[in-house]
C-alpha cells in the first residue's frame, strides 16, 4: 500500500514538473514572436532599448519660435544666421547667443525688428523700425553706403557702444560689409528712439516716419533694446536686393 502511494505521487510530481517547463517554454516564444512582429524587417520601428525612440525631433529657432507668423521671411533668417556662422568663426562677434534682424521685404508698417536669443529660444523683441527717408515711403527698396544720402544701408553690422544723444540713448553700429555699410560709423548710422516710429502714424497715412538712414526704433521700446543688443552682437538688415551683392553670403 505504501508503494503504491509513492509511485502515485512520484507520478503526479513528474506531471506538474513538465506542465511548468511547457508554460516557460510557450511564454518566451511567445516574447520572441511578439518582438519579430514588430522589429523585425522594419527600420521605421525602434525597440525600447533604442534611445531615439524617446528623442523628440531637435526643431530650429525659426520653426520652434514660428518666426513665419511673426511675419520675419525664412530666407531672412538663414541668412541672418549663415552671417552670424561666419562671423564667429572669424571672431569678429562678442557676443554669438544675440540676434538682431530688421526684414526691409516687409513694409514699414509691420513689427519687421526681431532681436532673438539664440540660446534660449526667445524673441526677445519684435517691434517696428524705420528706414531712411530716400529708400521709399511704405517699403525700402533705395539702398546707399554714402553720406548724406538718407538712404538706409543693408548687411550685416556689429553693435558698439552706446552714447547719449540728440535722439537720447543710441547704439553705434560698425557696418562690416566694403561699399554696402562700411560708412556706417561716418555717416552716424545708430539705432535710437524716434517719436515718428508708432503704429498710430502706421495707421494714419500707410507708412510710420522715416530717419536719415538709422534703423530707428519707438521712444518707449530704445533703451531696453540698445540695452540688449549693445557691444559686440550682430544686426543684419535683410532684403532680397542686396543678396547678389554680399561678399560675405556668396
Amino acid at each position: 500500500m505504501i508503494k503504491r502511494a509513492k509511485g502515485i505521487y512520484i507520478f503526479i510530481s513528474t506531471l506538474l514538473i513538465g506542465a511548468l517547463h511547457l508554460s516557460f517554454g510557450f511564454a518566451k516564444n511567445s516574447s520572441q514572436l511578439v518582438r519579430d512582429v514588430f522589429y523585425s524587417g522594419d527600420s521605421s520601428i525602434h525597440s525600447p532599448n533604442d534611445s531615439l525612440f524617446f528623442t523628440p525631433e531637435i526643431k530650429s529657432v525659426y520653426d520652434s519660435l514660428q518666426l513665419n507668423l511673426k511675419g520675419l521671411s525664412r530666407e531672412a533668417f538663414d541668412y541672418a544666421k549663415k552671417g552670424l556662422d561666419q562671423l564667429a568663426a572669424q571672431g569678429r562677434l562678442m557676443n554669438q547667443s544675440i540676434i538682431s534682424i530688421v526684414d526691409f521685404s516687409l513694409p514699414s508698417t509691420e513689427k519687421r525688428l526681431f532681436v532673438i536669443d539664440l540660446n534660449h529660444y526667445k524673441i526677445l523683441f519684435n517691434t517696428l523700425v524705420a528706414h531712411g527717408r530716400n529708400s521709399g515711403k511704405e517699403m525700402a527698396f533705395a539702398f546707399s553706403n554714402q553720406h548724406s544720402s538718407f538712404k538706409s544701408s543693408p548687411g550685416f553690422y556689429t553693435t558698439a557702444e552706446t552714447y547719449m544723444g540728440k535722439n537720447g540713448l543710441s547704439l553705434r553700429l560698425q557696418g562690416l560689409e566694403n561699399g554696402i555699410n562700411d560708412n556706417a560709423l561716418e555717416r552716424g548710422i545708430v539705432i535710437h528712439g524716434a517719436d515718428y516710429v508708432n503704429a498710430g502714424l502706421a495707421n494714419a497715412q500707410g507708412y510710420i516716419g522715416r530717419s536719415q538712414g538709422c534703423p530707428a526704433v519707438p521712444v518707449r521700446e530704445a533703451f531696453p533694446i540698445i540695452n540688449k543688443i549693445k557691444n559686440g552682437t550682430l544686426l543684419f538688415i535683410y532684403h532680397p536686393a542686396y543678396i547678389k551683392r554680399s561678399v560675405l553670403l556668396n
